[in-house]
């Protein structure tokens, strides 16, 4: 798996300049060719059924992870959210969690994008409510752990951060450490 991220993005269509970038670089496709959706709406190219891709963009932000399995990933850009929004999304435990921590946005941001990443993973995407979806959660009043990987069910997670943003990505191996940026200085 790898993970290539881009800042400075002005519209939504420089997000898919950045999935053909990093099919290029990593797979060495000179065009990715048509782009389809599955049944419940995520992307794959149906020319390279071997190759698995994920992308995700929020504010000026996007990530792309590639990978030979499914692959989920999302960028949050950090922006104040309404209590309503955590009672519908978030587990009893999630919600307490949340509580204990010194920057809730940031950790609210932290735990949608997990959210994300599993239901793009298994292609169904978000539930409704997406309490339904829970995912792994650091001890009480600790925060995620960039260089640790999470599990569920047999999945792997990674969380990344930056002063304004935090993302997530889900595979069924290890994600990396690392994220291949292009654009302005963001993180």
């Amino acid at each position: 798996m790898v993970l290539y991220g881009a800042r400075g993005l002005t519209a939504r269509e420089e997000a898919h300049r950045l999935l053909e970038r990093a099919a290029g670089e990593h797979w060495g496709l000179a065009c990715l060719g048509e782009l389809a959706r599955e049944e419940r709406g995520k992307p794959h190219l149906p020319g390279h059924p071997q190759f698995q891709f994920n992308l995700s963009h929020s504010g000026d932000l996007a990530l792309c992870a590639l990978s030979c399995l499914p692959v989920g990933v999302d960028i949050q850009v950090l922006r104040p959210f309404r209590p309503g929004l955590v009672e519908r999304s978030c587990t009893g435990e999630e919600r307490n969690w949340l509580e204990s921590q010194p920057d809730p946005t940031a950790a609210f941001a932290q735990l949608w994008a997990l959210k994300e990443a599993v239901g793009k993973h298994s292609g169904y995407g978000l539930p409704y409510p997406p309490s339904r979806l829970p995912v792994p959660l650091p001890p009480q009043g600790s925060a995620y752990d960039p260089d640790k990987i999470y599990t569920l069910d047999g999945r792997f997670l990674r969380i990344y951060q930056g002063p304004d943003w935090r993302g997530a990505v889900c595979g069924e191996e290890a994600p990396p450490e690392k994220i291949f940026w292009s654009g302005k200085k963001k993180d």
